[in-house]
């Protein structure tokens, strides 16, 4: 089926569902919706069956809906209408909450219902939501819908608000005073509200009398004070005294025209400096709730590393941190060494937006990028253990590299990897050239980085990108890995799997050092730094800031996105992959 999709971004529900689609080998083009003129040129020019909008912020116009069947995937419970469904689902701290797969009409989501999926509510942020119960729901909905369009005898459901078994409801968008607190307020509720506004659009509060908005809140039950009072600094969060515990916030922005969400003690600036230090060890426990980036923990002959990064970006200091941390924890009595990430996203890579706001960019860039690589090295030369790498969540750029690091990759169904760094004018460091081969050849290696796509875990796992997927639940995922840890601690050939790793890592060391593949990336690297040769600087400027880059919109359109990859599925031949 020829399908279009008009979205406001290519972000990851989008990618996601165009993943799925792909599999079923539909043709899709993508569209960004920029305006209401690109909109009608794309369904004029593509003639689709079926417009999807897997994201979109805009209302599509009358003339494509009236003349097409445009389906649109709502995050929210049957008969919920409105901009801002997740931020008051969690708000009103409901129970439960769904996405409906409903078809466009004059009234904004009050069209014919074509399926829904509903979900347990968790108290988490919502991206993380979005990301993963949200995203998950969506696709069972969107590909059942999809189905029942080429059933001539299904009739989609009309939506009724007189119905008393419909739950959901108009409500208007969110405001800035709906989440307003008192920092005398419980924890837990300024948490609510934090959370509902995380990423977008943060929670407007005041410190050091500069208004910033605020992301990415922990509860903290130690330490305590008067309401509103600063209290400490741990890996550039602060921790602000509330009525009942406190609160850390790992993140601000500040209300001002251009700036940029940062962490907590380097958007405050100088004024940071007065804030105590309160550290706290991976292998420390506390008992009792509090921030804590990484974390380690062990059972039996098996350690765990959780790092959870805000949005997965690595700034120098957390690779320096993570890396360290690995290094002790191979130094304890354990044979496998599990790297569990965050409960959200992997890792994306270097953070993009401390090196923008860096006075020297291409030096915070370097030094970044430089950790990262010393990280990824620290894995890679482990010979006295086993590692495991356990995807969670999403994983792009330099963070697909380094998740490939670990002798056995593992990821939750349905995540989406980003192995490419070409559309940020980068080509790519964490001894890429070394793994990303290693697994999957040259030659695919050359396709993952050069067309600059999205892939999922079903192609990843066929092609041996990923060893295994399973699991559609961040929670049922993380159960299952660490029986998958015990079954190979408990293998009566245990230790020949090491003598093996050992044997590859010595034979490939002669074949070429990694010495040689770092000098070689970082060569490349720092011409695109220094010498911004492939316009890091505009595209990094882009990305950040959030600005609809007109050049990158044109490449998606030239390209059309026609799921070419069809043909990994009809002959197994990559080299016979083409783009329209």
């Amino acid at each position: 089926m020829k399908i279009l999709f008009l979205t406001t971004a290519f972000n990851g529900m989008a990618q996601r569902a165009w993943l799925e689609l792909d599999r079923l080998d539909h043709q899709v083009k993508v569209q960004i919706a920029a305006s209401e003129a690109v909109m009608l040129r794309a369904v004029q020019e593509f003639e689709p069956e079926l417009i999807i909008a897997p994201f979109l912020k805009a209302k599509i116009p009358e003339t494509i809906w009236r003349n097409h069947l445009c389906l649109i995937i709502h995050p929210g419970i049957i008969g919920d209408r409105g901009a801002s469904s997740l931020d008051w689902a969690i708000l009103k701290q409901a129970a439960e909450w769904g996405v409906t797969i409903l078809q466009a009409a004059e009234k904004m989501d009050a069209g014919d219902i074509w399926a829904s999926y509903s979900f347990p509510m968790r108290e988490t942020t919502k991206a993380n939501l979005y990301r993963h119960e949200v995203t998950q729901a969506a696709m069972k909905g969107l590909l059942e819908a999809i189905q029942r369009t080429q059933d001539r005898s299904y009739c989609p459901t009309p939506l009724k608000d007189a119905d008393p078994q419909i739950r959901g409801r108009w409500n208007r968008s969110i405001r800035q005073t709906d989440f307003q607190f008192s920092w005398e307020d419980k924890a837990s509720d300024i948490l609510r509200k934090v959370r509902a506004a995380d990423s977008a659009p943060g929670v407007l509060i005041e410190l050091f009398g500069s208004e910033y908005y605020a992301f990415g809140g922990h509860v903290e039950e130690e330490f305590a004070g008067a309401a509103g009072t600063l209290l400490a600094q741990r890996n550039k969060a602060v921790c602000i005294a509330a009525g009942e515990h406190s609160i850390w916030l790992t993140h601000l922005k500040a209300k001002q025209e251009g700036a940029i969400k940062l962490p907590a003690t380097i958007a405050l600036g100088p004024q940071a400096k007065a804030i105590p230090k309160h550290e706290l060890s991976p292998f420390e426990t506390t008992g009792t709730a509090t921030f804590q980036e990484i974390r380690y923990e062990e059972e039996g002959e098996i350690g765990y590393i959780h790092f959870d990064f805000y949005n997965g970006a690595m700034d120098t200091d957390q690779c320096t941190r993570l890396r360290e941390t690995i290094f002790a924890a191979k130094s304890r009595p354990i044979k496998i060494l599990v790297l569990m990430g965050g409960v959200d996203v992997w890792s994306n890579g270097i953070d993009l937006s401390q090196i923008e706001y860096a006075e020297n960019p291409n030096d915070v860039a370097w030094a970044n990028i430089q950790a990262i690589d010393d990280l990824i090295l620290e894995i890679i030369e482990s010979p006295k253990h086993y590692l495991i790498t356990a995807l969670q969540g999403n994983a792009g750029a330099g963070g697909v590299s380094f998740a490939l690091a670990g002798d056995k990759v593992v990821a939750r169904n349905g995540i989406v990897l980003n192995p490419h760094t070409k559309n940020m004018g980068l080509y790519g460091s964490e001894y890429w050239t070394y793994l990303l081969p290693k697994r999957i050849g040259i030659e695919k290696a050359r396709q993952f980085t050069e067309q600059c796509l999205p892939w999922g875990t079903t192609v990843a796992k066929e092609i041996g990108l990923l060893d295994d997927a399973f699991e559609d639940t961040a929670t049922g995922f993380r159960k299952q890995v660490r029986q998958l840890a015990q079954e190979i601690a408990a293998l009566p050939y245990f230790d020949k799997l090491l003598l093996a790793k050992t044997f590859q890592r010595k034979k490939d060391e002669r074949v070429k050092p990694l010495a040689q593949y770092r000098e070689e990336e970082l060569e490349r690297m720092w011409s695109n730094f220094y010498k911004n040769d492939q316009g890091f600087a505009e595209k990094r400027f882009h990305f950040v800031h959030k600005i609809y880059d007109p050049e990158q919109g044109q490449m998606v359109k030239d390209r059309d996105w026609y799921s070419s990859r069809r043909k990994i599925y009809r002959r197994r031949k990559w080299e016979s992959i083409e783009y329209k």
